[in-house]
């Protein structure tokens, strides 16, 4: 599902950023699909850890034919051998153990998500095991479809604005936010089209 606000987003973008008008034109047609499973979305960005796009990408299609189904229940009846054969760390087979016993015990609290506001999101993901602010800033954006989340801590998002803003220089996170605020209320959607100019696939989670 693409969300309702991305046409307007791509006006408003591309109206005040020149660079960001540019790259929207060269991907007419294309968009961030919100899946509408969040126990998928966050166990696949427990899969995209600090790695590439490609390789998470290899990882989580090994991942889901040894798995079946991408459920909680699916989850914990792997065992850590079956998944680490998937290409996941030892530490990535434990995460996805905690988040899938998180879901079986959270029903309730998880039902909340959609009213919350992003920033109380982001503090209740970050109690689970191995979810920390950029797997739930991933959540936001592709699980929730949240408009204006910018992941400051990810590796493309820096390459991408370097490549594109700053003649290849890398900002840090601190002032790589304070460049962002010329993208609001639509960070996300300025984040999906840098990362759609870097990979040769779009990003999905």
């Amino acid at each position: 599902m693409i969300p309702d606000y991305w046409p307007q987003a791509k006006k408003h973008l591309s109206k005040h950023d020149g660079v960001l008008k540019r790259i929207i034109a060269s991907y007419h047609g294309e968009a961030l699909s919100i899946r509408g499973d969040a126990f998928y979305t966050l166990a696949r960005s427990i899969a995209g850890q600090q790695i590439s796009v490609k390789a998470a990408d290899s990882i989580w299609a090994r991942f889901e034919t040894a798995a079946g189904n991408i459920t909680p229940d699916s989850i914990l009846k792997l065992d850590v051998a079956t998944m680490r054969a998937c290409g996941f760390s030892a530490s990535k087979a434990a995460y996805m153990h905690a988040l899938a016993e998180h879901f079986v015990r959270q029903k309730k609290l998880i039902s909340r998500w959609p009213q919350m506001e992003d920033e109380a999101i982001i503090q209740e993901l970050t109690t689970i095991k191995g979810i920390g602010r950029w797997s739930a800033e991933m959540f936001l954006i592709f699980g929730l479809g949240r408009p204006d989340v910018f992941p400051v801590l990810d590796i493309g998002l820096q390459k991408a604005v370097a490549l594109h803003y700053h003649d290849g220089q890398r900002l840090t996170p601190k002032p790589l936010l304070a460049y962002g605020e010329r993208w609001r209320p639509y960070r996300s959607v300025a984040t999906w089209y840098l990362w759609r100019a870097l990979d040769p696939v779009p990003v999905a989670y």
